[in-house]
């Protein structure tokens, strides 16, 4: 049970530590990021991104395009990437692939292709090197993720909501998909601000929720919600922020402990049953 998601969550410092660094994106170039799932929550960190559905339906207005896809062979990346005029950086961990093909510059960031589909270190270190990428030191992250592996109890309710808001609002989204992947959970993201404008109607005592606390007003507001989260008997927790790369982990261990509490593998993200397997299939038709 979860032995894949729990070997690469652990190897993440490793990971990390060996993250290109020296690569620089061109001078000036206005850059837009794109992927799907885990991947758009990674390029999300970049500032500038958009779903690569969205991508297809109208072209960025950009210089170059950043694609995040980890095997990259992700289809709408792809034909994201084929309909862009400009030059296409890839960030994967696999140099053989479609998008590699297409790319101008192909940036290999995991030491392996992840054997979990509940994917962490793929999304720790995309995150880890768009931020090189960007000029932004990231030797210090492998230290700041081994301090932030530390497990705790399983939470008791199933229903999950992360809020988040700025440059935690990527972190939110990516830790309700580990969520809802790996452990099968009602797990819903909120932007902060969002979640306090009609969203608390449908909160009560089944809830656990976390919120992101980001700085200055973000911080504000996110103390009120957990605040409005309390006076509806939900357990709020804020939780502090450090870097998108760190503040992800605590629910990667999240996922693990919830998922090996109720006896359910994280690695095939539920498609070890065939409806789940069938459900795949159909929509890459």
């Amino acid at each position: 049970m979860a032995g894949e998601t729990r070997r690469t969550i652990y190897a993440q410092p490793a990971w990390l530590a060996a993250v290109p660094r020296n690569l620089r994106f061109p001078e000036g170039a206005r850059v837009v990021a794109t992927g799907c799932g885990t991947s758009f929550h990674a390029a999300q960190t970049n500032g500038y991104a958009v779903q690569a559905l969205e991508a297809v339906l109208q072209t960025p207005d950009a210089d170059v395009m950043l694609c995040v896809s980890h095997e990259g062979d992700t289809a709408l990346t792809l034909e994201a990437a084929q309909r862009f005029p400009g030059p296409k950086w890839l960030i994967t961990g696999k140099l053989d692939s479609p998008l590699a093909e297409l790319a101008d510059e192909t940036v290999i960031v995991t030491p392996e292709i992840e054997k979990s589909w509940c994917h962490t270190g793929s999304y720790t270190c995309a995150v880890a090197a768009l931020a090189a990428l960007r000029g932004e030191p990231i030797d210090e992250l492998p230290a700041m993720v081994t301090a932030a592996l530390v497990e705790e109890p399983a939470p008791w309710q199933s229903r999950f909501i992360v809020a988040g808001a700025g440059p935690d609002w990527p972190t939110a989204q990516e830790a309700v998909l580990k969520l809802r992947e790996g452990a099968h959970l009602a797990a819903e993201a909120h932007h902060t601000e969002q979640l306090l404008h009609g969203h608390l109607a449908a909160v009560d005592e089944t809830v656990r929720a976390y919120v992101l606390e980001g700085e200055g007003r973000a911080a504000e507001r996110a103390h009120a919600a957990v605040a409005a989260l309390t006076e509806l008997g939900a357990e709020a927790t804020i939780v502090p922020t450090e870097h998108p790369v760190v503040d992800i982990v605590r629910f990667q261990l999240l996922t693990l402990v919830i998922a090996e509490s109720r006896g359910i593998d994280p690695d095939p993200i539920h498609r070890d049953d065939p409806r789940w397997a069938r459900a795949a299939a159909a929509h890459k038709l």
